[in-house]
């Protein structure tokens, strides 16, 4: 047992291994630096070990479940994603032991696992990444079965009833976990995503091939889920070759997810094969080759009841290289650009349309446009500011451990910074929060 009296937290993961995401990996070192003994259960990612120490973070990780298909596979892959997390948690619980279980969702059922540790005194802290009954809704058009629907809202709430603290990403989120959730505002702290300041030192020479093209080059990188608004981008790109007959741009889109194959029809179908390349994932340097060299980025994440209230961290990784946007005028779209983006009427795909090509035209706004997203990472943004935070929420669940916490805590923040960037590692390729 360590200096502290009670410091050991069981994180619970479902949705990406570790360290892949970005969100669990940067708390996960943040809490290690701080003193905390971190284990994660999560799914093993391809050429893992099923059991390691990541910069001090002890994993254990099981067989990835099929990647999901349709209702059936979701209950497949959750409910085998559950059983495995079961017995993986009493393993730690019977060896290590933890005081903590600290659940990140999506999915929302990790509540009954924490319910029966909690029956052993140990606390359970909420991390709400995503608003999955709504996330339901925007994957299948707001044509989802409604009793779907309710089972999820069901989950959300009884998650939060049992939950000693919740942790959320923005002031949406939090609002939800006080109305819906009814949790006290005493017991949320609000944590969000961002990037290290480390990461926005140094330039990476842009991709020579995109820029010797003579064209705007217009980026965009993340989930191409069916809810992720990939297919309203290619309806932008049509309106923008065929309405206002604009040629002259290459729209490079990074990244993947289960609506990939449909979305590279669907341009084929549009008449974009000259327009646009999938790239697929790419990760590291790479990566931030190809973002260096755009012109623009775009994200064209339709109004809906779950877009509406979440953080899309592609926003980020486009204001840490500099980039102007072109967004829909969504809320929390606008608390994370501000001036650094241009925002057209809310599912508008023809106005986002004349927006690129007004900002492909003036090569000024866009510079000033890319000077203001580094800006407010550096003031405002950066994860080195929600760590206090992370730490502050943690003093309230476990204050046998704060006298000891404390003194790390009080350190300047350069010495429990987490891993790098995304774009200088793995990138968060999530949808949102």
């Amino acid at each position: 047992m360590s200096r502290l009296a009670r410091n050991r937290i069981l994180m619970l993961l479902e949705n990406m291994p570790f360290p892949q995401d970005v969100r669990v990996r940067r708390e996960a070192n943040a809490l290690h630096a701080a003193g905390y003994r971190v284990t994660v259960i999560c799914p093993v990612g391809k050429g893992q070990p099923y059991r390691e120490t990541v910069n001090g973070v002890r994993v254990y990780r099981y067989p990835a479940p099929r990647a999901a298909i349709g209702f059936l596979g979701y209950v497949w892959e959750y409910g085998w994603s559950m059983v495995a997390s079961f017995f993986l948690a009493a393993l730690v619980f019977l060896t290590d032991g933890f005081d903590v279980i600290h659940a990140h969702n999506p999915p929302d059922t990790f509540v009954f696992i924490a319910m029966l540790y909690k029956l052993f005194g140990k606390r359970f802290v909420f991390d709400h990444h995503d608003l999955s009954a709504e996330m339901y809704q925007a994957r299948l058009s707001g044509r989802g079965n409604p009793m779907v629907y309710r089972v999820l809202v069901w989950l959300e709430k009884l998650t939060c009833r049992f939950a000693d603290h919740v942790i959320v990403t923005n002031e949406s989120y939090k609002r939800f976990a006080m109305e819906r959730g009814r949790v006290p505002e005493t017991r949320i702290t609000i944590v969000r995503n961002g990037l290290e300041l480390s990461s926005l030192n140094g330039n990476v020479e842009p991709d020579r091939g995109l820029r010797g093209m003579g064209k705007t080059i217009i980026g965009f990188v993340g989930v191409m889920g069916f809810q992720d608004g990939v297919d309203c981008l290619l309806r932008v790109l049509q309106h923008l070759v065929y309405d206002l007959r604009r040629t002259d741009f290459h729209c490079v889109l990074i990244g993947g997810g289960d609506a990939w194959v449909r979305l590279k029809a669907q341009a084929r179908q549009l008449g974009l094969d000259g327009h646009v390349q999938f790239m697929g994932f790419i990760f590291g340097e790479e990566l931030r080759r190809y973002l260096s060299a755009a012109d623009l980025c775009v994200d064209a994440s339709p109004s809906n009841p779950y877009t509406a209230h979440s953080t899309m961290f592609k926003i980020m990784e486009y204001m840490s290289l500099g980039k102007p946007i072109v967004a829909f005028d969504l809320p929390e779209h606008r608390f994370t650009a501000q001036d650094a983006a241009v925002y057209v009427p809310a599912n508008d795909e023809r106005g986002f349309a004349r927006a690129i090509s007004q900002l492909m035209d003036d090569p000024r706004r866009r510079v000033a446009l890319g000077e203001l997203g580094p800006r407010r990472i550096k003031t405002q943004l950066a994860w080195d500011y929600s760590i206090p935070n992370l730490l502050r929420a943690y003093r309230l669940v476990l204050p046998q451990a704060a006298h000891s916490e404390l003194e790390v805590s009080q350190k300047p923040m350069s010495t429990v910074r987490s891993q790098p960037s995304p774009l200088t590692q793995t990138p968060g390729y999530k949808s949102g929060n």
